[in-house]
Formats: structure tokens, sequence, C-alpha cells
């Protein structure tokens, strides 16, 4: 997997290498030849999670996701260089779910990083949203929300 260029805010933290090292540690396929990182769903990132929430920085669900992305990606002046969006995803879906993912990943490169997280859908929506809410993907869409979540993978 090609290490991806994280926010400035990122390369500029001591815990820079530390962030890539566990953003490489463990992958897994997501469709066809797209390799992504597979986290660990640890109280850290479900604290960052719920705080990212709380400021209305996370969006809930492909449909959502894929429509802010395409909005944003129509405003942008000049190719984005750098993860500035972070697309979190259970290990639950379907075959179709995981194409249309790898689809956005693929159309939104660079700036979206997607990743596995250690959870089914069941689990995430409650953490999150509450009992009785499956979420199989959430969106950081705001680069202070996705430095946050990846300063938790090492916290």
């Amino acid at each position: 997997m090609q290490q991806p260029r994280l926010p400035r805010q990122i390369e500029a933290d001591p815990l820079h290498a530390a962030i890539q090292s566990a953003l490489v540690t463990r992958t897994q396929q997501l469709w066809d030849g797209i390799e992504v990182p597979r986290l660990a769903l640890t109280d850290a990132i479900i604290a960052t999670l719920r705080s990212v929430l709380a400021r209305g920085q996370l969006q809930r669900g492909l449909e959502a996701a894929v429509a802010a992305l395409d909005g944003e990606r129509k405003g942008l002046a000049a190719p984005a260089e750098r993860v500035s969006r972070l697309c979190l995803f259970t290990t639950d879906g379907a075959e179709r779910f995981y194409r249309q993912v790898a689809r956005c990943l693929t159309a939104n490169a660079p700036r979206v990083l997607g990743a596995f997280v250690d959870a089914d859908a069941a689990r995430l929506g409650t953490l999150l949203y509450g009992r009785d809410t499956a979420v199989k993907l959430v969106l950081a869409d705001h680069k202070d929300a996705v430095s946050a979540i990846l300063r938790a993978l090492v916290s």
C-alpha cells in the first residue's frame, strides 16, 4: 500500500511517523487490488468520532458521503495532493457495497483515505448514534476531524 500524504498538521506532528506506521501495519484488500488500512476501533477512536460527530463533521452512510465528496470536488480549484477526508467502513458489508466504496475512493483520490474499522454496522451505529442503529460507513469531512482521528490511532 502506498503511503498517503497526510494533512499538513499531521506531517508537522511529532506523532507523524507513528501514524504512518499505524496506517500500513494492518491492511486489507477492499476491492480489485485496492488495499486500505484496517484499524482497531479503540476507545480513543470512538471518543474522537463522537467528538467529530458532535461538531457536525461526520457524514453517515455511503450516499451522504458520495454526495458530500461530489459537491466538494466540483468546487476544488486545483486537484488535491493530500488527505483531507477520512472514510471509515465496517467489515460486514456486501461485495456490492465495497465495490461502490472503492469507486468513491478512486474518484476522490488522494484527498480521501479509506479504512476498515474492526466493527460491524450494528456496533459502529450503536457506539455513535445510539441503539438499534446500523451504520456501515462514516466520512470525516473536515481536515481537523481527520487529523484528530489519525492522532487517536496512536494515543
